[in-house]
């Protein structure tokens, strides 16, 4: 993968993730459904798609925005690697983060959020009995104080209709391009709890 990645450099960062990773993660994720792969060949590719990321965002120059935003899987999800991207994305554009990863207890996600006070929360969600979850998850957000801007992302996000699940100001993006053009507004200074 990494070599195909390296033929098209010219591509920018979100043109590798939406045209490479993503596509290859969905077909890794088809393969399972099906099981035409295993478990342990579904970590392997979910692994080397972890290792492109974090080379692509090792060389990039730093620009700073004054912005923080901290990233999370709920609680017992593990499908992390579109919530990196995501990450990635808001890194690239001069943004202080928190990335946390796969499966992030709520109550240690609340402490942080008090404390570090950053303008974005970025929740991922990917498998639907992780619903309940979310209801819970965007409930407690929208309850603090500093008001940041709560963004759902995941592959439910653009399958589903999930207004059920949030709270009234949830950001739902269904996939990169738009999390980059929320991104880009909200720098701008546009608004930021428009559900898309």
């Amino acid at each position: 993968m990494w070599e195909h990645i390296q033929e098209h450099q010219h591509l920018s960062r979100l043109e590798v993730y939406q045209n490479l990773i993503t596509p290859a993660m969905q077909h890794i994720g088809f393969l399972w459904e099906t099981n035409k792969i295993t478990v342990a060949d579904e970590h392997v590719a979910t692994a080397t798609c972890d290792f492109v990321l974090s080379k692509l965002a090792y060389n990039r120059d730093k620009i700073e925005s004054g912005q923080k935003a901290m990233f999370l899987c709920l609680d017992g999800e593990e499908h992390y690697i579109g919530l990196k991207m995501v990450n990635s994305l808001f890194e690239e554009n001069g943004w202080e983060t928190k990335y946390y990863g796969p499966s992030l207890p709520l109550e240690y996600a609340l402490k942080t959020a008090i404390e570090w006070k950053p303008n974005v929360i970025g929740l991922s969600v990917s498998i639907v009995y992780h619903l309940p979850k979310l209801k819970e998850y965007a409930a407690e957000f929208a309850k603090l104080l500093h008001k940041p801007a709560v963004l759902l992302e995941g592959r439910l996000a653009g399958k589903y209709d999930l207004v059920p699940y949030c709270a009234e100001d949830t950001v739902i993006l269904r996939d990169l391009p738009e999390t980059m053009e929320w991104l880009q507004n909200y720098q701008a200074g546009g608004q930021q709890n428009a559900i898309f």
